[in-house]
């Protein structure tokens, strides 16, 4: 097998043991490099395999049904894999701070589904950073945390001249 290929199967694994339906937190020390970085927009970087472990655990106590699945087929080159996900779940569980918007008391029973993009860099075989490009946005809107403004479109008081808007030369 490939170097590609190698990785893609440590990555489909790490998608499906870490953050699929039922989280089995040894596949952190079997795939996890001891200092890996572990970044979303939704929560503050975590590093390490303790770390991440805790992050993990905290975060399933308080969405025990959090489930993240594959949208597409990941796509390898040399030392990266790039994957693209949905997921979500459903807050029936304790307060949760972790996000960087903002806390949830306990048991609010809001759900959140939302979608995302991530790039994982291995080295040897271990999955040295994971960081992820969320929608974080429709998942805080749906947990209530933060709230999006109506849009209201701008009217202009005269017709725009050609040219006015940046579209090229005039």
């Amino acid at each position: 097998m490939s170097k590609e290929s190698d990785n893609k199967a440590i990555v489909g694994r790490w998608f499906t043991d870490f953050w699929g339906a039922t989280c089995n937190l040894n596949i952190v020390d079997e795939l996890a490099a001891p200092d890996m970085l572990l970044q979303y927009s939704l929560h503050e970087p975590r590093r390490g395999r303790d770390d991440i472990k805790a992050f993990m655990t905290d975060f399933r106590k308080a969405f025990p049904d959090l489930n993240f699945w594959g949208a597409a087929d990941l796509i390898a080159e040399g030392d990266y894999v790039v994957g693209r996900w949905e997921g979500g779940g459903t807050h029936t569980g304790p307060a949760f701070g972790d996000f960087l918007a903002g806390s949830l008391p306990a048991n609010t029973g809001r759900k959140m589904k939302f979608t995302g993009t991530t790039v994982l860099k291995l080295k040897d075989g271990k999955i040295v950073e994971e960081i992820g490009l969320d929608d974080g946005v429709a998942a805080l809107t749906q947990l209530g945390l933060i709230e999006t403004a109506a849009y209201v479109p701008v009217r202009s008081e005269r017709p725009l001249l050609q040219g006015e808007l940046g579209s090229g030369p005039t």
